[in-house]
């Protein structure tokens, strides 16, 4: 269960990072596409510059969208942090009935995975009872 959330966790970081990295392709391909545009326009028909700036700043707000994304997540993660040591030592079940005594935790990017002393783990989330 270990090895999959890891898995999982990394999966989720390199899909972030791509995208990241697609969103700025995109974004430097689309000024490349409008700074040709211009050079190369008809004369009697020019482009209508409030149209391209208009998908400018759309771009722009989706870039912003994506850092303040990964902003939160890495606040997320931080605040996670925080709270590991009122979970150690304490009792926790899940829905199905894992019962254990939390001796560690891990925090990946999906979730907070709880280390029990029997050797099972549960998926911090909805319906884990922490006693």
């Amino acid at each position: 269960m270990t090895v999959s959330s890891v898995s999982q966790a990394t999966t989720a970081t390199t899909t972030s990072v791509s995208a990241t990295d697609q969103l700025t392709l995109d974004y430097n391909a689309f000024l490349q596409l409008m700074l040709a545009q211009m050079k190369n326009q008809d004369p009697t028909d020019p482009v209508d510059s409030t149209q391209q700036l208009a998908q400018l700043a759309t771009f722009s707000q989706v870039e912003q969208a994506m850092k303040t994304n990964t902003k939160l997540e890495a606040m997320l993660t931080n605040m996670s942090f925080g709270q590991v040591d009122d979970l150690i030592g304490r009792t926790a079940t899940d829905a199905i009935g894992t019962t254990g005594v939390v001796t560690s935790v891990e925090v990946y990017s999906d979730g907070t995975l709880l280390g029990l002393d029997n050797g099972k783990g549960i998926l911090l989330g909805p319906g884990v009872k922490i006693s």
